[in-house]
């Protein structure tokens, strides 16, 4: 009797790790195999230093469908304790994750896509936080990442109406970084993926942190906040390899201290 094929799927492309979700036959929905192997993944990211840059997602033609409610009504443990849903939705890795979204990113599945960093979405991609039609609420994190991503009237009627959203309109809003042919979202991702991986880890892990953080920095601290991230930046090694590479017409070389 053979093995069921593993519901996470792994690969690297240099300092990218692509994440794919491999359960098609359910649109990629998540049960609780899936939210465990997601969470192997990401620790991946963040404990191999080779690794700058993840690419996360899905079999076939969607990106995925959200919780698994066969699964649910079974009796599974979807979501993870400290981690949520996929293991990314309440506590997302230390490193940045790129969404390729192809076909379908609703309920959770949009809320996984919602707590990457960016989203590069093929034409074909529809997006939605259909919950409320279905009697429940969006708690994955949607409600909460929607308003800061897309104009706050605009998330109020996608997540009161639970109706969906074309690619192109959300690019139109900024939601997504990169719209892309039909099945090319996986490769412009990974494209993309590489470009942030190619860069100073701790600078890029720096400038993350100050465009995440900093709304919510008291107004009297921010410039003292920013100084005290600048100033490690400024005297770590790979400022000073950056420099020089510069100054030598040639290709750094990071060691990420």
């Amino acid at each position: 009797m053979s093995a069921a094929p593993s519901p996470v799927l792994t690969d690297r492309t240099g300092a990218v790790l692509v994440i794919t979700i491999n359960r098609s036959h359910a649109r990629n929905a998540i049960d609780h195999a899936t939210s465990v192997a997601l969470a192997a993944a990401f620790d991946q990211l963040d404990s191999d230093a080779a690794l700058r840059a993840a690419v996360l997602t899905g079999a076939g033609e969607h990106f995925c469908s959200g919780m698994d409610l066969k699964a649910f009504l079974r009796g599974e443990r979807i979501e993870l304790p400290g981690r949520g849903l996929a293991g990314i939705v309440e506590t997302p890795p230390a490193k940045p994750v790129i969404a390729a979204v192809e076909g379908y990113a609703l309920a959770g599945g949009f809320e996984i896509a919602l707590a990457c960093d960016l989203i590069v979405a093929s034409q074909t991609a529809r997006f939605g936080l259909p919950e409320v039609c279905r009697g429940l609420i969006a708690g994955s994190g949607g409600l909460m990442r929607l308003p800061g991503r897309i104009p706050r009237q605009i998330a109020l009627e996608y997540a009161m109406t639970g109706e969906l959203m074309a690619a192109t309109e959300a690019r139109q809003w900024g939601l997504i970084s990169r719209l892309t042919e039909p099945g090319k979202a996986r490769t412009v991702a990974i494209e993309l993926a590489g470009r942030i991986a190619a860069n100073a880890p701790l600078a890029v892990a720096a400038s993350r942190q100050i465009i995440n953080d900093s709304t919510d920095w008291p107004a009297a601290q921010r410039w003292s906040r920013q100084r005290e991230l600048l100033e490690r930046i400024i005297t770590s090694r790979d400022a000073r390899e950056g420099a020089q590479a510069f100054a030598e017409k040639r290709a750094p070389h990071w060691t990420g201290q």
